[in-house]
């Protein structure tokens, strides 16, 4: 089978391109602006070249892609443009300019003409003035030449084997020149009632209870679960994992919160300050973890009174151990909670690497 060349564009720390190369793909580079996240990137897929480029001007964009191409053909372009201005959470408003980030992908895909492309986003994004925006992407690469896909309702990251509710909208296209068909979506792996716990997913980390830890040690014990078995495969130590300090106030106040519980469980008056829908939530050891965000104060561990780790959270996102993540624990946790979950997108990668075979047979018939 011969190996498919992408580019990642927005790539972050590199969530997505994690996917594509766990499902066996060639990735040729990770494009974005952020230096600490491109420092992640280059850090971890090293084959690749992390090339800091402004998306929003695309004409100088294409340009420094080009010349980093080094001869090679793009067959894949996979993209997960800014979601503020599409989130539930941000302002919804269609003159947002990250609104209009998916245009740069349009540049790219018209320019570059790769066999296939792919772009992730938050569900918002499906019912933004009544759907004008999702009709508008998917009609713009129609116009391209491309047989556009997109899921019916958002995937659910826990049914495919993340340990964490995080839904997601994916567009999907093949170009109709190659004969290529309307791509079809992975269907779901696991029924909610095998989704992964936050237990299963983080059990064997260090408690840090009364410390705060020190990067790279080696685990103190054998996996809990065959999830962490995978998260281990590749890696000796434990990178990532360091407590926060909390004042004996807020760590009482953490011990109000039960298993599963959030701020509507603190007694009167308590933590009055952060009452907002996802503040004061602590996790359930039987049950993925909330949506990961791009802070790390608003969740607790289930178990000990503290808020997780960079490393708890990258588990929750279905990171691989040996992947490490480089910066300020800010820009840690800002990189691990704007990815996509490398699982996530494997499993939709691992379609998308049949459809492409498929059609590149039936092309060389």
């Amino acid at each position: 089978m011969r190996k498919y060349n992408v580019i990642d564009l927005f790539s972050g720390a590199g969530g997505l391109s994690q996917g594509f190369k766990q499902a066996d793909f060639n990735i040729l580079m990770g494009v974005d602006f952020d230096d600490p996240a491109l420092k992640t990137y280059k850090h971890n897929l090293k084959d690749s070249v992390a090339l800091k480029a402004d998306l929003f001007d695309e004409e100088s964009a294409i340009k420094d892609i080009e010349n980093n191409l080094n001869g090679n053909k793009i067959d894949v372009i996979i993209a997960g443009p800014p979601c503020q201005g599409f989130s539930l959470t941000g302002s919804r408003d269609i003159n947002d300019s990250r609104n209009k980030l998916y245009v740069a992908v349009v540049h790219a895909v018209k320019h570059f003409k790769p066999t296939a492309f792919l772009i992730e986003n938050v569900p918002g994004m499906a019912t933004l003035y009544k759907g004008k925006v999702k009709e508008q992407i998917i009609n713009t690469f129609e116009d391209l030449g491309y047989a556009v896909s997109v899921t019916d309702k958002p995937l659910l990251a826990a049914d495919y084997g993340v340990p964490q509710i995080r839904k997601r909208m994916f567009f999907v296209g093949y170009r109709k020149d190659l004969n290529y068909e309307y791509f079809k979506f992975p269907e779901p792996t696991l029924t909610p009632d095998k989704h992964i716990g936050t237990a299963d997913a983080i059990s064997d980390l260090p408690a840090l209870v009364d410390e705060l830890g020190e990067e790279n040690v080696p685990y103190h014990m054998e996996p809990q679960s065959e999830y962490q078995r995978l998260m281990r495969e590749n890696s000796l130590v434990i990178h990532n994992h360091i407590g926060t300090r909390h004042t004996d106030e807020v760590k009482w106040v953490i011990s109000q919160v039960p298993e599963g519980g959030n701020h509507k469980d603190l007694p009167p008056g308590v933590g009055d300050s952060r009452k907002f829908n996802e503040a004061w939530t602590r996790y359930h050891s039987q049950k993925p973890s909330k949506t990961i965000d791009t802070g790390h104060r608003n969740h607790f561990h289930y178990k000990w009174n503290r808020v997780p780790t960079v490393r708890e959270n990258a588990r929750l996102q279905s990171f691989p151990d040996d992947f490490e993540f480089l910066g300020t624990k800010t820009q840690q946790n800002r990189q691990v909670g704007n990815a996509v979950p490398p699982l996530l997108a494997q499993a939709i990668a691992e379609e998308m690497l049949i459809h492409l075979e498929k059609g590149f047979t039936d092309e060389n018939k």
